[in-house]
């Protein structure tokens, strides 16, 4: 039978049914659920028992259908709760206390108030109703096949996980050894925001950013992550533990702002899981574990979830953050600042008109369209996918460059390149369509990531979205530069020498395990400009063998060499800042 939103099973009908005469005053019936389960108010209001009892005598089924998006609702699979509970219980069997923040169907709770014979006070909050009435249910049917004297005082709340008092919550249970479990909204607060959620914390600067920060990107953040934050707030003072499911990125930022935040947990230990497998969806997730009421630790070892193979240790290294302790230990000594200036390609929101396909010594774009302009504004361009091999100066792709630096009047393509100019502006609604305040108040046809230093010859380049890190030589095709999009970073040179240099120094074994030991592969965007700044090329060098690098650098001579080592053991001088 379906009543208030759930599946009543055949057991949990037969109770109501033998206990019918009570559901005319709600009170009784709480009464003798609170008895038979621990269930504190499972009934709020007499209008629900009344709707239970009518359900029950007409045999009605009526199915409520929400959209589960809106709560970033993956729930956690019983099978999955159970292997959770297993770590658990290898730490410490005498939980008094479990406290579930998004407890959804009740799988976490369920668990618990399975396993755990020592239990005295379950919470789970829930904003969903009808996750609230199949969680009650559920325990109820639980405590009827599994009877005993014996039972936890149990309150499962209707309510926001972001309107709870759990200050309130944790003063009361601070003599209970504690388990806060859960597996919270793996959704960020704009991507709720952008469908009107209602599930979303006060609107704040969670994270306290200033400035520009908290009006960009850095001012949203992961709901999982602002739930975590005040359960450790909360109750990192109890006796017991915290374990929630989250994405890796959460439990990378948790251990980051423990540099300021010095919750009291120890011992943290991320066990990565496969989420396609046990939620259906494409993201990288783990069960973060920590034990409350210890000395604030600030690296966590990983490792598999279903193995327990040792992965790595990340965390905080004589003030660095870095993803391999081990292997930062290792190469650390090349940390620094780099002399040359990683620069990220072109951008121009624009693909369908800027991006062209060699064809039949014409273009096609596409639209589909086959055109026809000058040759004199179009480069070879290599995207991320591109820079797969050692060396390259072939290219899939052609872009459409109007300018050479950012904010250059484009007037002029008019009367140079006019057929260029007219292929332009029939697409202007294109480029007009494009979101980015970058372009607004610029020139028509405007683009952006492009400078002097996009038209060196020579270019040692990288992908910013995968894993690899593996670097390209791009060299010149038919005499002019090639083009990198803005997913790539690069440093370029007019100098082949100083180039292959370069991109030997990035391919070796020293700086590659460097890059891997501050690199987060399951990021967004593992690699970055910041993350490439970090390389010292002077110190590269020095641990650098010429005897190696010439047989790997075809015609490398000493003077090229000792050239380079020049160049970047003096200070740079305002003109390389360019390449």
């Amino acid at each position: 039978m379906i009543c208030l939103d759930t599946h009543i099973t055949e057991m949990i009908d037969d109770f109501f049914f033998e206990n019918q005469n009570l559901l005319l005053n709600y009170l009784e019936i709480n009464s003798v659920i609170k008895e038979v389960s621990g269930i504190h108010h499972f009934f709020d209001s007499q209008k629900e028992t009344s709707e239970l009892l009518l359900k029950m005598r007409s045999n009605s089924a009526i199915l409520c259908k929400e959209s589960r998006r809106e709560y970033g609702d993956f729930q956690t699979n019983p099978t999955l709760a159970c292997q959770v509970l297993e770590y658990v219980l290898k730490q410490d069997e005498s939980i008094e206390f479990v406290l579930e923040p998004t407890c959804g169907k009740g799988n976490f709770l369920l668990a618990c108030i399975a396993q755990f014979k020592k239990l005295k006070k379950v919470v789970g909050v829930e904003i969903h109703q009808s996750y609230v009435w199949e969680t009650k249910f559920r325990i109820l049917r639980h405590f009827l096949s599994h009877p005993i004297s014996q039972k936890p005082e149990i309150e499962i709340v209707h309510q926001s996980a972001f309107a709870f008092d759990y200050l309130a919550l944790a003063n009361s249970t601070k003599n209970l050894k504690t388990l806060v479990i859960g597996n919270p909204p793996w959704m960020t607060n704009s991507e709720l925001g952008s469908m009107d959620s209602k599930n979303l914390p006060n609107k704040s600067n969670f994270k306290k950013h200033s400035g520009l920060d908290a009006l960009t990107g850095k001012g949203n953040f992961d709901i999982g992550e602002s739930i975590a934050h005040t359960m450790l707030q909360c109750f990192d003072q109890h006796n017991g533990f915290f374990a929630f499911l989250m994405k890796n990125s959460v439990v990378k930022n948790l251990i980051h702002d423990q540099k300021t935040n010095r919750f009291r947990i120890g011992n943290p230990q991320k066990f990565k899981i496969d989420a396609k497998k046990e939620f259906q969806v494409s993201v990288n997730a783990s069960l973060f574990f920590s034990r409350f009421n210890a000395e604030p630790a600030q690296t966590c070892t990983e490792f598999d979830f279903y193995s327990r193979e040792w992965i790595t240790t990340f965390g905080w290294y004589k003030r660095k953050f870095v993803n391999s302790i081990g292997d930062y230990k290792k190469s650390r000594k090349i940390e620094g600042t780099s002399p040359f200036i990683w620069r990220s390609g072109v951008k121009h929101d624009c693909s369908k008109v800027m991006e062209l396909y060699p064809s039949n010594g014409k273009f096609k774009n596409a639209l589909g369209e086959e055109i026809s302009i000058e040759h004199e504004l179009t480069y070879g361009l290599l995207k991320s996918s591109d820079l797969k091999t050692e060396k390259t100066n072939s290219f899939r792709k052609i872009i459409i460059i109007t300018q050479k630096i950012i904010g250059q009047e484009t007037a002029y393509i008019k009367d140079q390149f006019p057929l260029t100019y007219q292929y332009l502006d029939s697409h202007k609604e294109f480029f007009e369509k494009r979101k980015s305040c970058i372009y607004k108040y610029k020139p028509n046809f405007s683009i952006f990531g492009i400078g002097d230093y996009s038209f060196s010859k020579y270019k040692v380049a990288i992908s910013g979205l995968y894993k690899s890190t593996h670097f390209t030589l791009v060299t010149p095709a038919t005499n002019k530069p090639i083009m990198l999009d803005d997913t790539c970073y690069f440093i370029g040179f007019d100098d082949l020498k100083m180039a292959e240099i370069v991109h030997y120094l990035m391919n070796s074994e020293l700086v590659q395990k460097f890059l891997q030991a501050i690199i987060f592969s399951d990021a967004k965007r593992p690699i970055t400009k910041n993350i490439l700044m970090r390389i010292d090329f002077e110190k590269a060098f020095e641990k650098a063998d010429f005897q190696k690098a010439i047989k790997r650098i075809k015609g490398l001579e000493i003077e090229d060499w000792q050239a380079f080592g020049k160049m970047v053991t003096k200070e740079v001088p305002e003109t390389m800042m360019l390449f």
